[in-house]
């Protein structure tokens, strides 16, 4: 969906309405409101535009959500002191419920559900240039995003204040359990799933719309999250036998501008530079800036603020440490002196890099494969859910319900991408002949296949609530932090909520 997605602040208008005395006079008809808008088909296009242009905003994909992910997981470092207080203090698991980029997250995927509660609520009003075909997708797909905002936010903060409707008074929403979280959850992603197209449905500039595949891959997720394998396997055996998705045959092709949206792509962020780059810094969705920061900010040449941890770096499998061969993705993933940048045409050498040249810099999503250097505005989308995320999780579902063998498959086929032809398990680092030896190999296969991807910090914390850890991968972690805490700024602001609805430990 390369196309403009914001509404300028259309959204913020009829969002947040203030209460002065012209609104509380009679409706006036050439002023956008709710009570003026939804009244057409493309103006109900234009609405869900603005939920997925919330997603590009900085406190979630734009920058936030990346560092947030990341910096929660083992598979970055800091990159040298200019790493600002508030992330250090998110990757040394020091935080507080003070912390700002606990509160940015927390923010963005409200305000994913506020926009498409407003969908939700007014889509029948639409009378004009519009199907019915039309409308119940529009509703798919605001069901769906709204899914996925509960979604992010029960499995980092637990139970949280359900909103399924827009707010049109002070009173608040108190602090829902994790179950009724997840029966929300479900119960948009079943709408969403009976109303979505396939994917191969969507062209033009309707690309990169929430299809019937990230419905359902959303739902395993879920599902998988809690424990429940028997609930996802049917939501995974359909995205698999859908033929709408598989493997590309190069790697990096999941993370370069001009190969987006491919057939690995469940589904992707979108993002472009050809829109311009308004509230780029610190914006809140409410301008037109469709860009990310995430090649300046983890970027050699750029702030490299970021780096790849060495216990990620070192997961990878090499001849040196007892494997048949050096697994290709660590050049894939990583950028180390000496490498080629710039289309071939520079060479990366310790005088173009930030801090500390011994140490490996992330190549995945960087902008300088193509370009001298990285800026504020990269166009690269962000595969949110990815063919081989897929084939993982159900080679992990199969392993639970029948065994190491059901599992072999599909973790192999990942494993036999042609330019990645690592060796199939079982191999002598990895055997695969019990049902906690396959474990081992699918958690080391998601580690170094899906490393920087905003997937470790989830797949770290499901797995400890299962007891499924080999050992604990986060320094300094303490029992508090299974739980996000709930931002100061909300318990003060709701007044629903008192100091004794948050998290323990905090």
């Amino acid at each position: 969906m390369k196309t403009r997605l914001f509404l300028t602040s259309l959204v913020l208008l009829l969002g947040f309405n203030s209460c002065d005395e012209d609104r509380l006079s009679p409706t006036n008809p050439n002023q956008l409101g709710v009570e003026t808008f939804y009244r057409t088909g493309p103006q109900l296009v234009a609405a869900v535009n603005s939920v997925y242009a919330g997603l590009q905003a900085n406190n979630l994909y734009n920058r936030e959500y990346f560092f947030f992910q990341d910096l929660l997981s083992d598979d970055c470092d800091t990159g040298g002191p200019q790493l600002e207080a508030a992330r250090a203090q998110v990757l040394n698991h020091v935080f507080d419920a003070s912390n700002p980029l606990n509160e940015a997250n927390w923010r963005g995927w409200y305000r994913i559900v506020h926009r498409a509660n407003l969908i939700l609520e007014n889509a029948d009003k639409a009378t004009e240039e519009i199907t019915e075909e039309l409308r119940e997708r529009i509703i798919a797909e605001a069901r769906f995003l709204r899914a996925l905002a509960h979604y992010e936010l029960v499995t980092l903060w637990g139970g949280v204040p359900l909103m399924t409707s827009t707010a049109t008074s002070p009173d608040a929403n108190p602090r829902a359990s994790e179950d009724e979280v997840y029966a929300l959850i479900f119960s948009d992603l079943t709408a969403a799933i009976a109303s979505l197209p396939l994917k191969s449905a969507y062209t033009g500039t309707d690309v990169g719309r929430a299809s019937k595949g990230a419905a359902q891959a959303l739902a395993a997720k879920a599902h998988i999250f809690r424990g429940n394998y028997a609930a996802a396997r049917p939501f995974l055996l359909e995205i698999i036998s859908s033929n709408q998705y598989r493997l590309v045959d190069r790697y990096l092709d999941n993370f370069e501008e001009e190969r987006e949206n491919n057939s690995e792509s469940v589904w992707e962020i979108q993002f472009s530079e050809a829109f311009g780059t308004a509230g780029a810094w610190n914006g809140d969705g409410g301008g037109i800036a469709e860009v990310t920061f995430r090649g300046q900010e983890y970027g050699p040449t750029a702030w490299r603020n970021v780096i790849p941890s060495l216990p990620l770096f070192n997961a990878y499998e090499r001849v040196a440490n007892g494997a048949a061969k050096d697994d290709p993705r660590i050049g894939y993933n990583f950028f180390q002196i000496g490498d080629t940048f710039n289309g071939g045409t520079a060479v990366l050498t310790a005088d173009k890099v930030q801090g500390n040249t011994a140490r490996a810099s992330w190549r995945k999503y960087q902008m300088i494969y193509k370009r001298g250097a990285e800026d504020v505005q990269s166009g690269i989308n962000f595969r949110a859910i990815r063919y081989a995320d897929i084939l993982l999780l159900m080679a992990e579902v199969e392993n639970e319900l029948s065994g190491p063998a059901a599992a072999l498959p599909y973790i192999n086929q990942v494993r036999a991408r042609p330019d990645v032809a690592m060796p199939p398990y079982p191999t002598a680092q990895y055997p695969t002949g019990s049902k906690l030896e396959m474990l081992r190999a699918i958690q080391h296969e998601r580690q170094v296949e899906l490393a920087g991807e905003q997937i470790r910090n989830r797949d770290i914390r499901r797995w400890r609530r299962q007891n499924l850890l080999a050992s604990e991968p986060i320094p300094n972690w303490n029992v508090r932090y299974n739980l996000m805490p709930l931002p100061l700024s909300e318990i003060d602001n709701n007044s629903a909520l008192t100091n004794a609805d948050q998290n323990p430990g905090y």
